[in-house]
């Protein structure tokens, strides 16, 4: 396992906010879509890498920096040529102090949800390299996510869609949410995904949780994925079929039980998973 104090981030630069804009109503918990110019012309990355975020102190404990990692939200393709931009898709979080009981702001989250377009803030990276995209044009994806783990999907699919506009191959996103409101790039507040929809191998399948106000790990993504089992299942054993996760643990955790029930038992579905691995059509960018 890898821990942000093993990240190097000595090779940081400056970037400046172009735009911050609110992807979710007010009744809804608060996501933004947060564009960025970089300031190294020759900066560029690959489709699921992440940028750190270095928010100066000093904070609690003596930190004079806090580090985060952000999965960047957009392709290459959609980048600005001459001055590289990235987007980043960043939940406003808070967490309940285990000592004092009191709700506390996440120091990352609230630090990029707070920036306006104009200022500059310090990054590092890319990190990573978790999703390689397949050339041939006639190979299957299939993306599973939940939460802000869209965000490396939405890379992938502008990519898929500058690069391979012919392709005959299925490509289906699986995504899990809180709420309609939260299905995030594609709502009323930013609905950038649906100019994707006139390609016919493209197809988006939304899970909501039923009951937001009791349980927050949205049970949507476990729904939506056991109604469409059978056309994954056909996908997966096909040898041309490539797999992408993104999100908590518990969207692994929700995928992988559902694939063990279908496979019959939890042995046959771990061969199949290193078969996959091994292969490499499967990929994870999972968040603790």
């Amino acid at each position: 396992m890898t821990y942000l104090k093993d990240f190097d981030t000595s090779n940081k630069q400056m970037a400046t906010v172009i735009e911050s804009q609110r992807i979710t109503p007010e009744n809804c918990p608060e996501v933004r879509s947060i564009k960025l110019q970089l300031s190294d012309a020759k900066f560029t990355w690959h489709e699921g890498q992440n940028i750190g975020i270095i928010v100066p102190g000093p904070h609690d404990f003596g930190h004079q920096q806090h580090f985060r990692l952000y999965t960047i939200a957009n392709s290459r393709a959609a980048s600005n040529k001459n001055k590289p931009e990235i987007e980043l898709c960043v939940r406003r979080c808070f967490y309940i102090d285990e000592f004092s009981g009191e709700q506390e702001a996440g120091i990352a989250s609230n630090y990029l949800c707070d920036l306006k377009a104009g200022d500059t803030l310090t990054l590092t990276g890319p990190y990573g390299d978790a999703f390689k995209i397949p050339d041939e044009t006639d190979s299957h994806i299939l993306m599973i996510g939940s939460g802000t783990g869209i965000a490396p999907f939405r890379a992938f699919v502008q990519h898929l869609y500058e690069h391979q506009p012919n392709r005959a191959g299925q490509v289906m996103l699986f995504y899990g949410a809180n709420s309609g409101a939260e299905h995030l790039y594609h709502n009323e507040q930013l609905n950038d995904l649906a100019q994707y929809y006139d390609q016919k191998t493209y197809q988006s399948f939304l899970g909501i949780n039923q009951r937001p106000w009791i349980n927050r790990d949205s049970d949507g993504l476990s729904n939506i994925l056991t109604e469409n089992i059978q056309t994954i299942w056909e996908l997966i054993n096909q040898t041309n079929t490539y797999v992408y996760l993104a999100g908590l643990e518990k969207t692994l955790q929700q995928f992988s039980n559902i694939l063990i029930t279908q496979a019959g038992s939890s042995a046959r579905w771990h061969w199949m998973l290193e078969e996959m691995k091994e292969q490499s059509r499967w990929a994870e960018l999972i968040y603790k």
